[in-house]
């Protein structure tokens, strides 16, 4: 004979009485909070169950129901959270205590559901002690006398207790008693919390618990687990996040042992799920003046078993450019991480490229390997030996070049989003050293690109959003400098509503070559009318000068126009429109459509 248990029967009970008939939800909530506290009757409308089932137009009459009798422990948390401890709750569903509505006699249909909440006095903190604490720790400013008595700060008082102990190497820190005391006659809450920090802890091994495709002595390499160092929870952090950044792993996890090892050692299981090994993509832009563009990648995580990533990448340009014929290039690139210390990976590259651009035509292949260091979550950086080989038909003639190059990169990252960012800031400096391997001619290229974002309003619905770009290039002769080292404007990627690369220096004869120094500024103010959509205003210009940093004769052209965004989880898809507003190098308007913000 099978029992059931008392919930099991209630359930049952309950379902049965509902099997009958349709279920109509609530047409009206009345919430209702006494005092003068707004901050807290925001918080309790905004925990509300029944507020948000009637925003729920898919909820019947039983979900509400349930709502209702959730909605006083809702709400009694929301109390204590904000420190009030003697407030008083009613629910009413159509004049009766949801409370004292019998589970069998639930009404079928709901009128209208009045919330009170009388908060009473807010608590104050009687005393507030945490001991022992590890030295510099950080406590709560308030979690003091005096303070309101805020059951989230109790909590937050506790875990700062705790991870200052376990910062200072105390992994199996235990919160060993409590002691917390209401006083409703005079509204304060006393608070006392005593702590166990145990032996200070030193890491074991790095146990690895699940099979990988990735070779486990490389997995053991990328991690860099600090065995024999004391434990630091940071470290546990950046263990993970060396795993996770090599794109191999779709999960990591790491899990601390329940018992210290000989010695206070403490030992961590490691958990990995592989990602997919590989990965296709494409995408598409489009410019009424540039015509047409399209790129395509192939993705390989794990070529050899060591977490090697394989990338390869082509693109397709300028099909059907007003200005210039059409651009094709092909990469391929090989990344191995941890060749040199868990934070430092080595990298091989070669690509050959076609440019048919408005100053110049280019074939050209380079080749070449580096290393890329990552210094923090924010800070990396490249450096890399490389062959460069081209050839070349610009305003002074047919010329071929052969170049041994060092380019390096520095990137300083630190926007929220790398899609979609609304706050942070972006910094990248690339410089690339080159000399000549047929006449011993030497200079060098370098380009700067900053961009900051601030969000303001309500979740960020306005971004200001503002680029500069600057660079230039020096040569002990100009003629040492490629074509493809010079600098343009003009274009989706510099001054929209100015043909592509339309400004640079006047060769005579109808004909232009690029600069050896540019800058270009952008500024955007993006707005986000629905979840989805959003509208964006903009201005961009661009300077070009003929001599190496910004000397000799150089001119300015400007182009401004709004833009639609539509969200999608790749990022947004992007529509501008936009025209000339100074200069004399293009006239009419410019459309460009693509993926993603415009920088």
């Amino acid at each position: 004979m099978r029992i059931w248990s008392y919930k099991t029967l209630i359930f049952v009970v309950y379902a049965l009485c509902w099997a009958s008939g349709p279920a109509i939800a609530q047409d009206r909530v009345d919430f209702n909070v006494a005092g003068q506290d707004d901050d807290l009757k925001d918080a309790l409308k905004g925990a509300s169950l029944v507020l948000a089932a009637e925003r729920d137009a898919d909820k019947d009459t039983r979900d509400v129901f349930a709502d209702a009798l959730a909605e006083y422990g809702r709400l009694t948390q929301t109390l204590y959270a904000n420190g009030y401890y003697g407030g008083v709750i009613r629910v009413r569903v159509d004049g009766r205590e949801a409370a004292q509505i019998p589970v069998f006699e639930v009404p079928k249909t709901i009128g209208t559901i009045e919330v009170s909440v009388d908060p009473g006095r807010q608590f104050l903190f009687g005393t507030a002690t945490a001991a022992p604490l590890a030295p510099g720790t950080d406590m709560p400013d308030e979690f003091r006398p005096n303070e309101p008595a805020r059951s989230e700060v109790v909590q937050d008082a506790a875990d700062a207790a705790v991870l200052g102990w376990r910062q200072a190497g105390h992994a199996k820190v235990d919160l060993a008693g409590q002691r917390v005391t209401a006083n409703h006659a005079n509204a304060t809450l006393s608070a006392s919390l005593r702590f166990a920090p145990g032996p200070k802890v030193r890491f074991g091994k790095l146990r690895q618990t699940t099979q990988s495709a990735v070779r486990p002595d490389r997995v053991a390499r990328i991690a860099g687990f600090p065995t024999g160092q004391v434990y630091s929870p940071e470290d546990m952090q950046t263990v993970a996040r060396r795993l996770r950044r090599t794109g191999a792993f779709s999960s990591v996890t790491l899990t601390e042992a329940e018992n210290l090892g000989p010695g206070n050692t403490l030992d961590v299981g490691l958990a990995l799920v592989d990602e997919e090994p590989r990965r296709f993509g494409a995408g598409a832009e489009y410019s009424t003046v540039e015509g047409f563009g399209l790129s395509a990648f192939w993705l390989h995580r794990n070529m050899f078993g060591g977490a090697e990533r394989l990338r390869v990448d082509g693109d397709v340009k300028n099909i059907g450019s007003q200005h210039g014929g059409v651009d094709y290039h092909l990469g391929v690139r090989l990344d191995q991480p941890a060749t040199f210390g868990p934070d430092t990976s080595a990298f091989v590259f070669a690509e050959v490229a076609y440019e048919d651009e408005p100053g110049y035509i280019s074939r050209s292949a380079n080749a070449g390997g580096g290393v890329k260091h990552i210094f923090s979550d924010t800070l990396k950086g490249e450096l890399a030996a490389a062959l460069l080989y081209s050839e070349t038909t610009d305003a002074l003639g047919d010329r071929e070049f052969f170049l041994f190059t060092l380019p390096s990169s520095l990137t300083w990252d630190r926007r929220n989003n790398e899609l979609d960012p609304t706050r942070g800031t972006f910094l990248k400096a690339e410089v690339i050293p080159f000399i000549s391997l047929q006449d011993g001619g030497f200079g060098g290229w370098t380009l700067a690109d900053a961009r900051a974002y601030r969000g303001f309003g309500a979740d960020d619905r306005f971004v200001l959003a503002g680029r500069a770009q600057v660079g230039t290039v020096l040569a002990d002769d100009a003629s040492d400098i490629p074509p493809d080292y010079l600098f343009y404007t003009g274009g989706g990627g510099t001054v929209r509503g100015q043909p592509y690369e339309s400004l640079g220096i006047d060769a005579g004869g109808g004909e232009i070559t690029g600069g050896q120094s540019f800058v270009t500024l952008s500024a955007e103010l993006r707005t986000r009318i629905t979840d989805k959509i959003g509208v964006v205003g903009f201005v961009d210009a661009g300077h070009v000068t003929a001599d190496s940093l910004f000397d000799g004769v150089g001119d300015w052209h400007a182009g401004a126009g709004l833009g639609v965004r539509y969200k999608t989880p790749i990022g947004p898809l992007r529509l501008d429109v936009a025209t000339p507003i100074s200069g004399d190098t293009g006239d009419g308007i410019q459309i460009y459509i693509g993926i993603g913000q415009a920088f």
